[in-house]
């Protein structure tokens, strides 16, 4: 007998009741509070899509977003509970109150971590989950980065500083141009897909995801260099 689906948009509905709450009591400069708002109109968003029928698995891409956003909720869940969230979110749960840091920087140091490291391993609790392989997920994965990518722009021309702090506008428009979404986006799918053939080795599936997690934090820390004491 075949075992029933859970709706995706369920998921995706709980996950966005609780960044809604983490909205809500957050101070609204807190670095995470910068991402949480950007991240909460991208999980709104993909929602709307997956209640308009606009993946092709709804269950695949709703499983995806529901899970991709707890692996987010739960870095942060561990560090105000004390316990040791992994490397890619430690720089931004660090310096989440440092004024020397743009909110562009913030926004960008979470999506660098929600995609550079998180998206991966989503895209492999999902396959486990619904029984498939990373390959039947690409299209709606790659509906998912749709989203990502127009989020990408409204946070770079909205979080930008403006004409009154024009001496910081240089080496901050250097810095954030030389991150790509894309380019994380098209590593995180080729993890994905290197993890799910590492799956059945435990010892280099693990070594794989530290690799990963570390490499990611390393681009965190330079996406969140202060630029204003």
């Amino acid at each position: 007998m075949t075992t029933a689906r859970r709706p995706g948009p369920a998921d995706v509905g709980q996950v966005l009741s609780r960044m809604r709450a983490l909205n809500a009591a957050l101070p609204r400069g807190d670095g995470v509070a910068v991402f949480n708002r950007v991240y909460l109109s991208v999980t709104e968003e993909v929602r709307r899509r997956l209640a308009a029928g606009a993946f092709s698995d709804g269950y695949a891409a709703g499983e995806l977003a529901a899970r991709f956003a707890g692996r987010y909720l739960a870095a942060v869940e561990d560090d105000a509970a004390g316990r040791r969230p992994p490397a890619c979110w430690r720089a931004l749960l660090r310096l989440r109150s440092h004024r020397g840091i743009a909110p562009v920087q913030f926004a960008l140091a979470g999506i660098n971590a929600h995609v550079g490291h998180d998206l991966a391993l989503a895209v492999v609790d999902t396959c486990r989950a619904a029984g498939c392989a990373p390959p039947t997920l690409e299209g709606d994965f790659d509906r998912v980065g749709e989203v990502l990518t127009g989020i990408e722009i409204r946070v770079r021309e909205e979080l930008m500083p403006g004409p009154d702090v024009l001496e910081h506008a240089e080496p901050l428009t250097h810095l954030i141009g030389a991150w790509s979404l894309e380019r994380a986006r098209d590593a995180a799918w080729a993890a994905s897909r290197l993890l799910w053939a590492l799956r059945g080795s435990q010892d280099a599936y693990e070594e794989c995801v530290l690799r990963l997690d570390a490499g990611v934090a390393l681009v965190g820390r330079f996406l969140l260099t202060p630029l204003d004491d």
